[in-house]
């Protein structure tokens, strides 16, 4: 029988809004499809490999750098590989995707007057590309990149920095990401309220933590929506 941790507060104990953007806000099955198939697939065709030689390769190169600045830095995979990575994701930009009820979710917050704040590992670049592509940009009163902060989210010391930069208290922030690491990161700090998305991808099945909170849509956070027959509820 299936369990999880529910989010459990009051939209009254929260200020700030810290959000996540790939696998969070938006489909991860972009990032997935990018990394894992149409790199590799470009990587065979420059180095005469058969594909699934090129993608075993790539992963092994991946894991290296995972959970650094490094791992989502455009210019620095340009460089490694010899292929134009921004020009490939532009090539394949019509995958970008927003989840379901993040609009409705977003204008839920500005609604009540939280500071909605995109936090985003993601390189400027790809940034760039995504907010162009989504139309969301305007629902935040600040978009924050890892690379501006100087350490990705996974690392303790960037919550200490992106404090002092934005100046919330930490006791009234929410943070939602599909990433346990880096919500272990953020309560280790001290964050007051986490909450784990457990789809990031529309193309693979729901996992919820055992440790945190989990939703699988934004709907699960919205008192009118929560109900909605259009979204696919978990089963006990």
């Amino acid at each position: 029988m299936a369990t999880w941790i529910r989010p459990c507060f009051s939209w009254n104990q929260v200020d700030t809004v810290l959000l996540d953007m790939d696998g969070t806000l938006l489909d991860k099955h972009f990032d997935d499809y990018f990394w894992e198939q149409y790199v590799p697939e470009h990587y065979s065709l420059k180095h005469d490999i058969p594909v699934e030689e090129a993608k075993r390769t790539l992963l092994e190169r991946y894991g290296r750098v995972e959970n650094t600045l490094n791992w989502t830095d455009l210019d620095y995979w340009t460089d490694q590989l010899g292929l134009d990575i921004p020009e490939l994701k532009m090539r394949i930009s019509h995958l970008i995707d927003v989840h379901p009820y993040v609009p409705n979710f977003l204008r839920f917050c500005r609604n009540l007057k939280k500071e909605v704040v995109l936090v985003t590992n993601a390189h400027p670049k790809t940034l760039a590309i995504k907010l162009e592509k989504t139309g969301i940009e305007g629902m935040f009163d600040r978009i924050i990149c890892a690379d501006e902060i100087g350490l990705a989210k996974e690392e303790a010391e960037f919550w200490n920095r992106i404090e002092r930069k934005i100046g919330f208290d930490k006791t009234r922030t929410m943070l939602a990401d599909d990433t346990e690491k880096v919500l272990r990161t953020a309560e280790g700090y001290g964050m007051g309220y986490l909450v784990y998305v457990a789809r990031p991808s529309s193309r693979r099945p729901a996992s919820f933590s055992d440790q945190f909170p989990s939703i699988e849509y934004f709907s699960e956070l919205l008192p009118d929506l929560n109900a909605s027959p259009n979204i696919p509820r978990r089963q006990p």
